[in-house]
């Protein structure tokens, strides 16, 4: 079973992503986790605290299930362990479209609220830097530089083209597809000299 602090992250991530950062009340909150709002008081502290909280714990989802294989499969190179980091986030699963419903509308709200746009300012710098390490092991002639910069590229586009799937712009194959021909490109231009 999980823990009371897991339950409630896990509740606000789902309130998050349904009525947005502003739509989060406590109250509701409560009722969504199962919990009286002094235990989510006692926990987070305060608003601030539980939206860092949970933006901490929608980032550990994310790498639990964007690094999920098998047991018995083989490891994976680095260039499947690439393509598995960046297509895993567009899967149509309840858990990632709740993530990366819930990213976008942290996202959006960090725009009104400098707390929150620090917070989520780090948690992009690590997954850039994530994204970098995976293309440099593709790459590992490439300069740092042009490393971050592609895994830059990389990570707005996959927020970009999430967004618009979860929004149903595009389908999620036609996603997956131009995230696959960005990482051809991104890797070809690290190649050149």
């Amino acid at each position: 079973m999980a823990s009371r602090s897991t339950q409630i992250l896990e509740a606000a991530a789902r309130v998050i992503a349904r009525r947005g950062v502003r739509g989060l009340r406590v109250e509701e909150l409560a009722e969504e986790a199962g919990v009286s709002t002094g235990l989510i008081y006692y926990h987070f502290k305060d608003r601030t605290g539980i939206l860092r909280h949970t933006l901490e714990f929608i980032n550990s989802r994310a790498e639990r299930y964007t690094a999920a294989q098998d047991e018995a499969a083989e490891p994976l190179s680095p260039r499947e362990e690439l393509d598995q980091v960046l297509i895993l986030e567009l899967q149509d699963t309840p858990e990632v479209r709740e993530n990366s419903t819930a990213w976008g509308e942290l996202r959006a709200s960090a725009v009104f609220d400098p707390v929150l746009r620090e917070d989520l300012a780090r948690a992009t710098l690590v997954w850039v830097q994530e994204v970098a390490a995976l293309l440099g092991q593709v790459q590992p002639l490439a300069p740092a530089v042009g490393l971050t910069a592609s895994a830059e590229r990389l990570t707005a586009l996959l927020e970009g083209l999430s967004m618009r799937w979860l929004s149903g712009g595009i389908t999620i194959d036609h996603a997956r597809t131009l995230m696959a021909e960005a990482v051809e490109v991104e890797l070809a231009r690290l190649r050149r000299p």
